[in-house]
């Protein structure tokens, strides 16, 4: 039905990430999920750079330093490291800077990711852009 019909009704929440998620819990424990999880978060923190989900700066930089610290637990494969962090750091500048180091990251991590998964980060790398 429509809201028009349901006039307390409240829209329904969508996930951003459902391809992202559903690899993440498809996979087996390993460095394959590792990269699914933190490409997850990573996404998550740069969609708050987002014009309408624009987070406050200081907000945003105290969200990458915990980012920073998690990712460091992780036992991601060398090759991906340095792009996440990187990543993650840019979520303090601005969408371009987000965008660029997003687009880095799937050249470096996508081939333990899928085509949809690296969809989702490369449909949210061209929002950022604008």
């Amino acid at each position: 039905m429509h809201a028009e019909y349901l006039p307390y009704a409240l829209e329904p929440l969508r996930f951003p990430f459902p391809a992202l998620a559903s690899l993440a819990g498809r996979l087996p424990l390993g460095g394959g999920r590792e990269v699914a999880l933190a490409a997850l978060m990573t996404a998550r923190l740069a969609q708050g750079v987002t014009t309408g989900d624009l987070l406050p700066p200081g907000e945003r930089g105290t969200r990458a330093v915990a980012a920073k610290v998690w990712l460091a637990s992780l036992a991601l494969p060398a090759t991906t490291r340095v792009p996440f962090v990187r990543c993650v750091d840019s979520t303090t500048g601005t969408a371009l800077q987000v965008a660029g180091a997003l687009r880095s990251l799937v050249a470096a991590a996508g081939t333990h990711l899928d085509g949809p998964s690296i969809q989702e980060l490369e449909t949210l790398a061209r929002k950022l852009v604008g």
